[in-house]
């Protein structure tokens, strides 16, 4: 196998095992060195609101998909770790935003399917499946569906219904795994799996969401963070800044760079 036929395969694997696959997401080099170096780290993920926060654009597609390629390729060389990067919808064009990814070392991607139709959210998945069977790499797409950072004041119930119909129709249409971003109790993360299958899931880590234990127990296949890694360290820095105007200055637990 080439090298990235060999990450596709370990990104597969790694989400399709019982245990919980977690990724603490970065956004440029040096985040992403910092985060391979941490003991257990067994791939990385990016933050389409990070990248685009760290080069100056809003979040929601305002930063030019190359910019976004590129930087993901920046990561890609800077660890032997298998990477997925955060696309959100495609840019327009789902398939070839995924087949440019796939060129510079890619081998995973979340798309959000933005509440279009199913149908088309589907074809989308799709599409972008068949790109990477051309390619010959087991392609990782966790395909995003919005349904609860979209709910606004629909009955949970409903909301449950649709994002199980668009999880279907996604598996149905080739993606691996599928992603339901939002603040989820432990039933609706259980009527979830029951209707997807175990490690079919993954999840968003937001605080008062089940524990990492419980979500691996009810067969969750992966949980990332977002842009939370990039607001920590910005905190810390923040944090730092205020020390620093106190009288006081860096903590004795800071680490040296690698």
């Amino acid at each position: 196998m080439t090298d990235i036929a060999s990450k596709g395969a370990e990104l597969l694997r790694l989400h399709q095992d019982s245990k919980l696959l977690t990724v603490v997401n970065v956004w440029d080099v040096i985040s992403a060195k910092a985060v391979a170096g941490v003991a257990g780290t067994a791939a990385l993920a990016t933050a389409s609101h990070s990248i685009a926060a760290s080069r100056g654009y809003e979040d929601g597609e305002n930063i030019p998909v190359d910019e976004m390629v590129e930087e993901c390729r920046r990561i890609v060389e800077a660890t032997d770790l298998p990477v997925s990067a955060d696309l959100e919808g495609g840019y327009g064009d789902p398939a070839g935003t995924i087949r440019k990814a796939i060129g510079v070392g890619v081998v995973g991607a979340n798309l959000e399917d933005q509440m279009r139709p199913v149908a088309e959210a589907a074809s989308n998945v799709e599409a972008i499946m068949q790109v990477a069977s051309k390619e010959g790499i087991d392609f990782v797409l966790n395909a995003r569906t919005d349904a609860f950072v979209r709910a606004a004041d629909r009955d949970p119930a409903e909301v449950l219904a649709d994002a199980i119909e668009r999880c279907r129709a996604y598996l149905d249409a080739g993606a691996p795994v599928v992603f339901v971003p939002g603040k989820l109790d432990e039933e609706q993360v259980s009527a979830l799996v029951d209707a997807l299958g175990p490690q079919k899931l993954t999840l968003i880590g937001l605080p008062g969401v089940p524990s990492l234990a419980r979500l691996e127990e009810l067969g969750v296949a992966r949980v990332s963070y977002g842009p939370m890694s990039q607001r920590v360290a910005l905190t810390a820095l923040q944090e730092l800044v205020e020390s620093v105007h106190a009288g006081g200055g860096v903590p004795s637990t800071m680490r040296p760079l690698n």
